[in-house]
């Protein structure tokens, strides 16, 4: 149990990355599998097992199942990840990440062939205290991939919530009104992203709490 509990209605930073810093997505596949995974796991009614689901006659999500989080922001990538989530039900945060953690790690071992934890321990969290930082922690980690420069021929394993937000694609897992709200549209913030970006990356390495 974490020293702190999350406290329902508000907004954390999670993140993790792989044990020894490995790749924890290897390939377009695992990227929608970790992402069924965020979709799915992510609901007060336990679901079992993703795989064997898939199997069952006329298995659908709920519509009317109550969520554990929602999720404002995500990037995917290939050796970690990074979440905004608002808890919007008591312990949901926690029990989705095991839930993620489990179920994930149990796949990836199978499919690839190897044993053992693929996270590093338990993940990250930083609690967002103002609008202020959730705005700048929203541009940190849809850019997310942007700041790390992921080179070119690994860009195939990444994906974000940037497109979300800047109207590039229709993918809707991303609760995006507490953000946008905030701007008269869509190109609004995104032209604030961009502008600011590069002081991110410059002042990246004196941000203690943005570990990966």
């Amino acid at each position: 149990m974490r020293k702190t509990p999350f406290i329902t209605n508000q907004y954390y930073h999670i993140f993790n990355r792989g044990v020894d810093k490995r790749q924890i997505f290897s390939d377009i596949y695992d990227l929608k599998r970790f992402m069924q995974s965020m979709a799915e796991f992510n609901t007060i009614e336990p679901i079992g097992s993703i795989y064997e689901n898939k199997y069952k006659l006329g298995h659908r999500m709920s519509k009317s199942s109550g969520k554990l989080v929602e999720f404002i922001c995500y990037c995917l990538n290939p050796n970690h990840y990074h979440f905004i989530l608002k808890q919007i039900t008591d312990k949901g945060i926690e029990k989705l990440l095991q839930k993620i953690g489990n179920g994930y790690t149990k796949y990836y071992n199978n499919k690839h062939k190897r044993s053992g934890v693929l996270f590093q321990g338990k993940f990250k969290s930083v609690h967002i205290k103002s609008n202020d930082q959730l705005l700048h922690t929203s541009i940190y980690v849809n850019l997310n991939f942007r700041i790390h420069k992921i080179d070119k021929t690994m860009l195939k394993i990444v994906k974000s919530s940037w497109p979300e937000y800047i109207g590039d694609n229709k993918d809707n897992l991303c609760d995006k009104k507490d953000i946008l709200s905030q701007f008269k549209n869509s190109a609004e913030y995104k032209d604030l992203a961009l502008n600011i970006l590069n002081d991110i990356i410059e002042r990246k390495e004196e941000i203690k709490n943005f570990e990966y």
